[in-house]
């Protein structure tokens, strides 16, 4: 398991990468300012997309991404 430090560089860097570093820092300042459930918000993130469908999506990012 990585330490409290690490995990926070690790997601940082790839939400940089992501979505720019413009972007990354309104993201955080979006979850930092609004009351966020990440549990409740996970069990509705993708509805009812089926699994497979889940999966197929993976795959093709991956392969873009790659």
């Amino acid at each position: 398991m990585r330490t409290d430090t690490a995990l926070k560089s690790d997601g940082m860097r790839i939400l940089a990468e992501t979505l720019g570093i413009v972007e990354a820092e309104r993201f955080i300042t979006l979850m930092l300012r609004e009351p966020f459930n990440y549990t409740e918000w996970q069990r509705t993130l993708y509805g009812d997309t089926p699994l497979q469908q889940l999966y197929n999506n993976i795959k093709t990012f991956e392969t873009k991404n790659a």
